[in-house]
């Protein structure tokens, strides 16, 4: 059974093989990450790590019962009881209800834990998908997110707004 787990220095040969396995797939829909972050990927994951231990961030994957990941979520610039969630899903499990799932986990565990009463995310015009699993998750759109928001193209920004207990209001 695939479950949420905090991102730790024994995932990143598995998010290594994640972003590479999939990245064609999610260039399709997001920028691409270029050639940069796979050649300093064990930098920029060092960083990432760093980044979580500071508070500023937290990273999680959805790891299948082999240690695959599957998807990963991510809480950015945590402050004053906000984030912006980021996430992505393998394409052999897309269309699967994994983003849903996990993004209902991430709101039921880590928002309460986290303090959060706000999360944000914006989605493309063109990504119907991952709007659809904001909606389902109880975020309602409130303004355009421009070429700057989602490395190029316009969108949607999102927000969920959420008790300390992580219930919707």
């Amino acid at each position: 059974m695939p479950e949420l787990q905090r991102l730790h220095a024994r995932h990143a040969p598995a998010v290594l093989h994640f972003e590479r396995v999939n990245r064609a797939y999610f260039a399709a829909s997001v920028s691409d990450r270029g050639d940069a972050f796979f050649e300093r990927f064990g930098e920029r994951f060092a960083a990432l790590l760093a980044e979580q231990a500071a508070g500023i961030c937290a990273f999680f994957v959805w790891a299948g019962a082999d240690g695959a990941v599957l998807g990963r979520f991510n809480l950015v610039d945590v402050r004053n009881g906000t984030a912006d969630l980021g996430y992505r899903v393998a394409r052999h499990v897309a269309g699967r209800g994994v983003a849903t799932e996990a993004v209902a986990e991430l709101c039921r565990t880590q928002v309460p834990r986290l303090g959060l009463h706000t999360l944000r995310a914006a989605a493309s015009h063109g990504n119907v998908a991952s709007q659809m699993v904001l909606i389902k998750n109880g975020f309602v759109p409130v303004g355009p997110a421009g070429p700057e928001d989602l490395g190029g193209k316009s969108g949607t920004w999102f927000e969920r707004h959420t008790l300390a207990s992580g219930c919707l209001q």
